[in-house]
C-alpha cells in the first residue's frame, strides 16, 4: 500500500519491515487507549529489533504513523495538518515502547517519563502519551500514561514542575486499563474551551504571551513588563498572559530554558495565544528555533516597536522611514523557505509599508533601501530649506522632547490651540509638528513636537528617523517633558539624557517640565517635584501652571526681556 515507516530503518530485515507496515492496518476501538493485542504486537517487534517503536493513533482508532527509534529513544516526525489550531489538542496519541532495563535510568522518579517525553507531549499537543514497558522476552509490562493538565487552578505552590502541568496515571498493565479515551479527551478539551479568553476576543485577533527574561540583580522587572504591556496594547494586541524567567544569561537557542518553554507552550494552549512577544531583541536563529518548536508566531520588542511605527506613520516621510527600518531589520533575518518568517504574513510584526515577502532576494531589498534613503535625503533637504527660512525670520525654536507618552503632543495642542492627535498610547506622534506660540511678553517662538524616546530604542529606528531627529539640532531650547505620575520617572529621565548625549546635544539649554501633576498632586506637592528635579510642574490636561511654564521659557529664550 506504499506506507512509509518513520525513523531509522537501516539494518531491518524485509520481514520486519513487512510486520511494521502491517501495523497500519490495525484499528482499535476509538474508546480504547490501546488494546492488549496491539500492545503485545509492538512489544514483541520492539524486542525483536532491540529498538523502541512508537505508534500514533487518531481518535478513530486508526494508526497514522509507525516510528522506529533507537534502543533509547524515538524521534517523532513533523505532524503538519493535524488540527493545527494552537488552543486544541492534536487529535493524536502516542504509545511507544521502552525497555524495562533502561526504564529507571532515564525516567524521572514517580512519573515514568523524562523531560524529552514531556516536551514532545506539550509541543506537539498530543492527546495522550504512553510509555509501554517491554521485558527481555518481548512481553508487554505496565503502561505509563500522562496528559496535559488544563486546569490552571490546580497550579498550587509546593507542587513539582511536572505536577503543575501534567497528570500522571498510576502505571497499569494494559488489560487493567478501564479509562474511556474519548470521554477523557472530551473532558480535557471542554476544560481548555472553558478557560479560553472571553468571546469578545475574535479568532482573527493577536493574542500574546509576554515573555521577559530577568537577571537575578534586576530591580526594574515590573517597570519593563509594564512597558512591554503598554507597547503591546498600543500595537492592538490582546495580552493573555505573562511569563518571567530569572536566568544569569539567555539560552543561546531558545532564550529561556526548556522547562520554561514548556510552560509557555501549555499556557498558549490554555489561553489560546497565537503570538509570543519577547522583551529583548532575538537573533534570527532564536526566532527560527522558537517558531519551529512552539508552532507559534514569535516577535521581539524591536519588531513590536517597528509594527507600532508602521501603524502610526501617516506622512510620506514617516512611511519611508518606517519602511527603511523594517527592511534593515528584516534583511539579516531572511532565509529562503524559512518557516519562522513565512508566518509573518499578517498581524503584529508584519504590517505597514515595510511588509515584504521572502521571495524578494537580498539584492533587491538592498536596492530598495538605497532608493528609499535617496528619497529621504531629498525630504531632509526640503526640511533644511524650511528651517533656514524660519531662521531668517529670527524665530526662536523650542523642541519638545521626552519619553514616549509623556504628554508632549497634548502640551503643544494646548499652547498652540490646535488639535493634533494626542492619545494615551506610546508613539502617538511620529512626524514632527511645528506651531507658533505667543509668549507672555509678546514674543513669538516656534514649538516643535517630536517622536517620543524609549529605552533600548532599536538602532534601525535611530538611523531611519535621522531626518526627523534633525529638528533637535535647530533647537534654542529643549523642553524635556516628563510624566511625573509614572512610577519609573527616574529611568525615563536617564534614558532621554543618554540619547541626548549620544546625539551630542547636551550643550542645548533644557528645561524639565513635570507633566500630569493632576494625577499625583495630592500625594506629592508640585513644589516638592520642582525642587527635586529643578523644573516646572504642570498639567497640560487641566492647564495648571502653563502660564508659569511660558514665563520660564521666555526668560530662557530672551534673557534681557
Amino acid at each position: 500500500m506504499g506506507y512509509s515507516i518513520f525513523g531509522n530503518t537501516t539494518g531491518l530485515k524485509p520481514g520486519i519491515l513487512k510486520k511494521l507496515e502491517r501495523l497500519y492496518y490495525r484499528r482499535i476501538p476509538p474508546a480504547s487507549i490501546i488494546t492488549p493485542e496491539l500492545a503485545r504486537e509492538i512489544a514483541k517487534l520492539s524486542a525483536e529489533i532491540n529498538r523502541q517503536i512508537g505508534i500514533l493513533i487518531n481518535r478513530k482508532g486508526e494508526i497514522t504513523h509507525v516510528i522506529v527509534g533507537t534502543h533509547h529513544q524515538i524521534e517523532i516526525p513533523e505532524l503538519r495538518g493535524y488540527r493545527d489550531y494552537i488552543a486544541r489538542l492534536k487529535g493524536l496519541r502516542l504509545i511507544h515502547t521502552h525497555f524495562v532495563k533502561e526504564f529507571s535510568k532515564s525516567r524521572k522518579p514517580g512519573t515514568g517519563f523524562n523531560k524529552d517525553d514531556l516536551l514532545d507531549l506539550a509541543f506537539l499537543r498530543l492527546d495522550l502519551l504512553g510509555s509501554l514497558e517491554v521485558n527481555k522476552e518481548g512481553e508487554p509490562g505496565r503502561l505509563h500514561l500522562v496528559h496535559i493538565l488544563p486546569f490552571p487552578e490546580m497550579r498550587e505552590k509546593g507542587l513539582s514542575f511536572e505536577e503543575r502541568f501534567f497528570y500522571f496515571y498510576p502505571p497499569k498493565y494494559v488489560w487493567d486499563i478501564k479509562e474511556n479515551f474519548l470521554e477523557l479527551i472530551k473532558t480535557i478539551e471542554a476544560e481548555l474551551e472553558r478557560i479560553k479568553p472571553a468571546k469578545s476576543v475574535r479568532d482573527s485577533e493577536d493574542r500574546a504571551l509576554l515573555i521577559l527574561l530577568k537577571n537575578p540583580g534586576d530591580r526594574d522587572t515590573e517597570e519593563r513588563l509594564a512597558e512591554l504591556k503598554e507597547l503591546a496594547h498600543t500595537a492592538g494586541v490582546t495580552i493573555v498572559g505573562e511569563i518571567v524567567q530569572q536566568r544569569h544569561s539567555p539560552d543561546p537557542k531558545y532564550v529561556i530554558g526548556k522547562g520554561k518553554l514548556l510552560e509557555v507552550m501549555i499556557e498558549a494552549m490554555r489561553t489560546g495565544a497565537n503570538l509570543l512577544i519577547f522583551d529583548r531583541e532575538l537573533s534570527p536563529s532564536q526566532v527560527r528555533s522558537l517558531t519551529e518548536i512552539t508552532d507559534l508566531r514569535v516577535i521581539d520588542r524591536t519588531q513590536l516597536i517597528l509594527d507600532i511605527f508602521a501603524q502610526r506613520a501617516t506622512s510620506k516621510e514617516g512611511k519611508i522611514q518606517v519602511e527603511i527600518a523594517q527592511l534593515k531589520y528584516a534583511l539579516p533575518r531572511l532565509r529562503a523557505k524559512d518557516d519562522a518568517f513565512s508566518r509573518l504574513t499578517g498581524g503584529i510584526g508584519a504590517r505597514g509599508p515595510g511588509e515584504t515577502k521572502l521571495e524578494i532576494d537580498r539584492r533587491r531589498i538592498k536596492d530598495k533601501i538605497a532608493r528609499l534613503e535617496r528619497k529621504l535625503k531629498e525630504i531632509s533637504m526640503q526640511r533644511e530649506l524650511r528651517r533656514k527660512k524660519r531662521k531668517k525670520l529670527n524665530f526662536k525654536v523650542v523642541v519638545l522632547i521626552g519619553y514616549t507618552n509623556a504628554g508632549k503632543t497634548t502640551l503643544l495642542n494646548v499652547l498652540s490651540r490646535t488639535e493634533y492627535l494626542a492619545e494615551d498610547k506610546l508613539f502617538a506622534t511620529l512626524d514632527p509638528v511645528t506651531k507658533a506660540v505667543k509668549l507672555p511678553g509678546g514674543n513669538i517662538a516656534l514649538f516643535t513636537d517630536t517622536v517620543g524616546f524609549i529605552r533600548d530604542l532599536p538602532e534601525e529606528l535611530k538611523k531611519a528617523f535621522k531626518a526627523t531627529l534633525e529638528e533637535l539640532y535647530t533647537a534654542d531650547l529643549f523642553l524635556h517633558i516628563v510624566d511625573a505620575s509614572h512610577p519609573d520617572i527616574e529611568t525615563h529621565l536617564i534614558t532621554v539624557e543618554a540619547l541626548l548625549e549620544e546625539m551630542d546635544l547636551l550643550h542645548v539649554p533644557r528645561l524639565v517640565v513635570l507633566n500630569k501633576i493632576d494625577k499625583i498632586e495630592e500625594e506629592l506637592p508640585p513644589a516638592l517635584l520642582e525642587n527635586r528635579y529643578k523644573g516646572v510642574a504642570i498639567s497640560a490636561r487641566t492647564g495648571k501652571n502653563l502660564d508659569k511654564l511660558l514665563r520660564k521659557v521666555e526668560e530662557m529664550l530672551f534673557p534681557s526681556w
